[in-house]
């Protein structure tokens, strides 16, 4: 099954300069329970999707949310030359493909 189809929200943004954060929020237990379990939802699978170091990734359940938080570390500080993504809206992109 694919996350975006078990997913309710599938979001990204800022969390300061430095970070970019990753939020995945189910409509049940039983959704978040199975994405949680799967490991294409693991910091290493995160890291090699978005191409960073394993080390920068943290991934945060929420259980009483029904919720996953991703954090990542942004390869460039917000709003620095090169920033494609100022507010970082549009990083959740690569999450919309994944397979659990």
């Amino acid at each position: 099954m694919r996350l975006i189809d078990l997913a309710r929200v599938i979001r990204s943004k800022n969390a300061g300069p430095l970070h970019l954060t990753l939020d995945i929020l189910f409509a049940d237990a039983a959704g978040y329970d199975r994405a949680v379990q799967s490991p294409a939802l693991a910091a290493p699978a995160i890291a090699q999707l978005y191409g960073v170091d394993p080390a920068t990734v943290a991934v945060i359940p929420f259980p009483a949310a029904h919720a996953i938080k991703v954090v990542l570390d942004r390869p460039i500080v917000a709003g620095s030359p090169g920033d494609a993504d100022v507010y970082g809206a549009q990083q959740h992109r690569p999450l919309l493909g994944v397979e659990l």
